[in-house]
């Protein structure tokens, strides 16, 4: 309902108590006064048509987050404002609400048409606007253009960790196959000894065998300590020293590493005098040397090879490269995958898995999602400086699934908590953060996923929890702003 507009109401306003009687009169011509009865004024979304002041009554300022209306402001101050509060950009840039407003009790409002604040904008305050300009696309190229640094600057880190821990494995499978060479031609010259001497094929056969059940055993040998491996070495040392074989020192530690021991040293012994081999004793354990030499090697190289096509893997399922940006797939393959990736940067840092591997596969913006794991993984481990506890948890959360990233570091201090998540807010030193992890991450996961991400934190215990819906109501095509 629509009521007369009064210059000196409005004068009582904090907002217009400064302007001139014909810029009052002005408004009271362009505006109306209305009474509104308690309801939903308008939705966030909506296209914004109108401004608004209120000159009675109370309102409370609604923002979506996710599925969830977050209250932002609860209000009865004569003056407050809201509505099309951009209309001075004109069309260059979205004209719709950024909020809900909802009255509470029989209110009345000064409205003006978006239109006409417009107008009057450009007409009675040109420096003021033009200040206004600069600042809010100054701001929004900012923060691009620092989000797009922020982005480039994970991707040479993790560039560059992929690279190192692409090189270890390949220069250890490069190593192995120069010694794996080097070991294939003493055997064969070994064997060729061997075939030379007087044994006969029964004194082969049995030469064979042995050199198949030692290349049996090198595949189940044990994971030994250091002190029981010293032990064994002496041991195996020992023996072949009693047994005339020249620098068995050298031998050992390859033998203990096949997980031969003194029975089966006896037992090769036992089988060879059999067979008539006792007087080439030393002969056959050097070719059953090489033999071992040979196994292991081969496993060098073949856990290296598995360790550099897991990583490729790993760089293929984070980057998403060759999967559509919106998908069903598991978090778990996507949290696997960050892990890996950071896994230089984590360094010693104990990682615990706490999946709970029930859940679903759900809809998501996979390599978006990757960069919020990155970023949350990568305060975490910053939080503590190298050396704790990161625990990377999924669990069911009603109707969403939680993620939840917890480290043992000192905490966020409760008074820059409510603060975290604004753009360009950091508590690293300068150089060493641009502040907009937490704003991206929150972006990704509230406006692309409508999801939710929180922190809770006391000091050992910090955790971030993003809760992502198993149904999402619809694909969210629109950027993050």
């Amino acid at each position: 309902m629509s009521t007369p507009c009064s210059a000196a109401d409005l004068r009582k306003l904090f907002l217009f108590e400064h302007l001139s009687d014909d810029q009052l009169a002005w408004l009271c011509r362009e505006g109306h006064v209305e009474v509104v009865e308690p309801g939903m004024l308008y939705r966030e979304g909506e296209p914004a048509t109108c401004f608004y002041v209120l000159m009675a009554g109370s309102v409370v300022l609604v923002r979506r987050a996710g599925e969830d209306d977050v209250e932002v402001e609860r209000t009865s101050q004569p003056g407050v404002y809201a509505g099309a509060l951009q209309a001075y950009l004109g069309d260059r840039v979205p004209q719709v609400y950024n909020n809900s407003l909802r009255v509470t009790t029989p209110s009345r409002f000064f409205v003006l048409d978006a239109e006409a604040l417009h107008r009057m904008m450009r007409e009675w305050f040109p420096m003021a606007l033009h200040l206004l300009e600069g600042l809010f696309f100054g701001i929004r190229n900012t923060q691009q253009a620092v989000g797009q640094r922020e982005r480039l600057l994970a991707l040479g880190s993790l560039s560059a960790g992929l690279t190192h821990e692409l090189n270890n494995p390949a220069a250890a499978a490069v190593r192995a196959t120069s010694a794996l060479r080097e070991r294939v031609a003493g055997m064969r010259h070994k064997l060729g000894m061997i075939a030379s001497g007087s044994l006969d094929r029964v004194a082969l056969e049995t030469l064979v065998e042995l050199q198949e059940d030692a290349a049996e055993r090198v595949a189940k040998a044990p994971a030994l300590g250091p002190i029981e491996t010293g032990d064994r070495e002496d041991a195996v040392s020992d023996w072949l020293d009693e047994h005339g074989i020249t620098g068995g020192w050298e031998l050992a530690p390859t033998f203990v590493q096949a997980g031969l021991d003194i029975d089966w040293l006896d037992q090769m012994a036992a089988r060879a005098d059999a067979a008539g081999v006792s007087n080439a004793l030393e002969g056959a354990v050097r070719w059953l040397n090489y033999t071992v030499e040979t196994e292991l090697l081969m496993n060098e190289i073949q856990d290296s090879t598995t360790r550099i096509s897991t990583l490729v893997g790993a760089a293929k399922q984070y980057s998403q490269m060759d999967r559509a940006p919106y998908r069903t797939c598991d978090l778990h393959e996507l949290l696997d995958s960050t892990l890996v990736m950071l896994g230089r940067k984590i360094g010693d840092v104990t990682v615990v898995k706490d999946y709970d591997r029930s859940l679903p596969a759900i809809p998501v913006y996979a390599a978006e999602l990757n960069q919020v794991w990155t970023n949350l993984i990568d305060n975490a481990v910053a939080a503590m400086a190298g050396t704790g506890t990161l625990t990377v948890r999924t669990a069911a959360d009603g109707d969403r699934v939680l993620v939840e990233i917890g480290d043992t570091g000192p905490g966020v201090p409760e008074e820059i908590r409510d603060r975290i998540f604004e753009p360009f807010f950091t508590t690293k030193p300068v150089g060493d953060g641009t502040g907009l992890g937490l704003d991206i991450s929150w972006r990704i996961v509230v406006n692309r996923h409508h999801g939710d991400l929180r922190v809770e934190s006391v000091p050992g215990d910090t955790r971030f929890q993003v809760r992502l819906p198993l149904h999402p109501p619809e694909r969210a095509e629109a950027g993050l702003s």
